[in-house]
C-alpha cells in the first residue's frame, strides 16, 4: 500500500504543477480574453499575437527539453519553471503595455513546457523506475482541472473584479499550487536500473516512423490550438450564444479531466495508434459542431468531444515517447512537442489574420478540421510503417 500511496503523491505533484503552468499561467488568458478586450483595450490581432507568443515560449521550452539528457538539470529547470509561472501571471495585471504582455505570455509558455515536458518526463521516469505502469492519465487530469478551474474562477470573479484584479487573484492561487508541485516530486534517481534491478533500455522507433508521427502530431497541434485559443470568442459571436463562450470552455475542461485516464484504458485494448485515430476522428466532429450545426446544445457537445480527445492525444503521444526512451523520456517528448508547437504558432497567426479580414474567427474551425483530416490519414499510414518496422526488426533474428 505504501508504494501506491507514494505513486499517488508523485502523480498529484504532477497534477498541481499542470494546474499551475497550464491552468493558471496559460489557460486563464482564454476566459479573460473577452474581458481584456472590453476593459483593457486588447484588439483582435493583438489577442492572436499574445497567443502566438505563448506558443513561441512553449516551443522554446520544448526545444530546450529535447536537448537535455541530465535528470538533475531537468529537475532544477522544472522547479524554476514553477516559480516563473507565478511571475508571468502577476505581470499580466501589472501593466497595459502590449510588449510586456507579450513577454509575460512568452515566459508563461516556457513555464508550461517545464511542467508539461520536464515534469511529465521526471514522473514517467519515476513510474518506470518504481515498476508502476508507464501511464500518465491521472497526471494529465491536471490540464482539464486547470481549464475547468479557470473558467469557474473567471465566472465567479467577473461581477465583482475587473480584469487586472482577476490576474492578481490567479497569482495568489498560483502561490498555493506551487507548494505540492514542488514538495511532492522527489529528487530524481539517476541509476541505470529500476528499483527491482532490471536494466532500463531505450528502444527508439525508425526515422520514417518518427517523421510521419511528428507530421501527424503537427496536424493535431493545429486542430487543437484554434479551438483552445478562440473557442470563447467564436461561441460568443455565434447567433443567440452571446456570453456562452465561457460555458463551452468549462465543458472542454470538464471533459478533459478524466480523458487521459479513459484513453489509457482504450489504448490498452485497441493499441496506441488505433486509439489516436479514434480520438482524432472524434475531435474533428467536436471542432466542427459549433459552426456547422450551431445552437447551445451542439456547441456544448462539440466542446465535450474536443475536451475529451485533444488531451487524450497528447497523453498517448507523450506516453509512447516515454516508452521508446525510458532513460530520457523528455528528449522524444520535446521533439514531438516541437512539431505540435510549430502548429500552435502558425495556427493562431493565420486565423487572427483571417479574422481581421472576415470579421470573425469561425473560418478557423473549418481550417482546423481540414488539417486534422490530413493528420488522421498520416496516422493510418503510420500503422503500415509500424508493421513494416516490426518485420524488418525480425529479419536479422530470422537470418541467424
Amino acid at each position: 500500500m505504501n508504494s501506491q500511496r507514494e505513486r499517488l503523491r508523485v502523480l498529484s505533484a504532477g497534477i498541481f504543477s499542470l494546474i499551475l503552468v497550464l491552468g493558471v499561467a496559460r489557460f486563464s488568458y482564454t476566459p479573460l480574453l473577452p474581458l481584456m478586450q472590453k476593459q483593457a483595450g486588447l484588439g483582435l490581432a493583438e489577442a492572436g499575437w499574445l497567443a502566438a507568443m505563448n506558443y513561441a515560449g512553449y516551443l522554446s521550452g520544448a526545444l530546450i527539453a529535447s536537448l537535455i539528457s541530465d535528470l538533475v538539470l531537468k529537475d532544477k529547470l522544472y522547479r524554476i519553471g514553477m516559480v516563473v509561472a507565478i511571475l508571468s501571471t502577476a505581470m499580466m495585471g501589472l501593466t497595459t503595455d502590449p510588449m510586456i504582455w507579450m513577454l509575460s505570455r512568452f515566459i508563461a509558455g516556457l513555464s508550461s513546457a517545464a511542467g508539461m515536458l520536464l515534469g511529465t518526463g521526471l514522473i514517467l521516469n519515476w513510474l518506470i523506475r518504481h515498476n508502476h505502469r508507464p501511464e500518465l492519465g491521472i497526471h494529465f487530469a491536471g490540464i482539464g482541472l486547470g481549464i475547468a478551474g479557470c473558467s469557474v474562477a473567471v465566472w465567479l470573479m467577473t461581477d465583482s473584479m475587473n480584469w487586472r484584479d482577476q490576474w492578481f487573484a490567479f497569482s495568489a492561487i498560483a502561490c498555493l499550487l506551487i507548494i505540492p508541485a514542488l514538495a511532492w516530486l522527489p529528487a530524481p534517481d539517476t541509476s541505470a536500473q529500476t528499483k527491482s534491478g532490471a536494466p532500463m533500455h531505450d528502444n527508439p522507433p525508425s526515422k520514417l516512423f518518427l517523421g510521419i508521427f511528428m507530421a501527424s502530431y503537427f496536424c493535431a497541434g493545429f486542430g487543437y490550438v484554434i479551438s483552445a485559443t478562440f473557442i470563447v470568442a467564436i461561441v460568443d459571436h455565434l447567433p443567440g450564444l452571446a456570453g456562452q463562450g465561457a460555458l463551452a470552455f468549462l465543458a472542454i475542461g470538464l471533459a478533459a479531466t478524466p480523458a487521459c485516464f479513459n484513453w489509457d484504458l482504450i489504448a490498452r485494448y485497441t493499441g496506441d495508434i488505433n486509439a489516436l485515430i479514434l480520438a482524432a476522428v472524434l475531435q474533428i466532429v467536436g471542432i466542427i459542431l459549433p459552426v456547422a450545426v450551431g445552437g447551445l446544445i451542439p456547441t456544448l457537445f462539440g466542446a465535450l468531444l474536443f475536451g475529451g480527445t485533444f488531451i487524450g492525444m497528447v497523453s498517448l503521444v507523450l506516453t509512447m515517447a516515454g516508452r521508446y526512451y525510458p532513460t530520457r523520456p523528455a528528449k522524444m517528448m520535446g521533439k514531438m512537442t516541437l512539431s505540435y508547437g510549430a502548429a500552435q504558432i502558425i495556427g493562431p497567426a493565420i486565423v487572427g489574420w483571417l479574422a481581421t479580414r472576415l470579421g470573425n474567427y469561425s473560418i478557423g474551425l473549418y481550417i482546423a478540421a481540414g488539417v486534422m483530416v490530413v493528420g488522421v490519414a498520416l496516422l493510418v499510414l503510420l500503422k503500415f510503417v509500424e508493421k513494416r518496422d516490426a518485420v524488418m526488426a525480425q529479419m536479422p533474428a530470422l537470418q541467424h
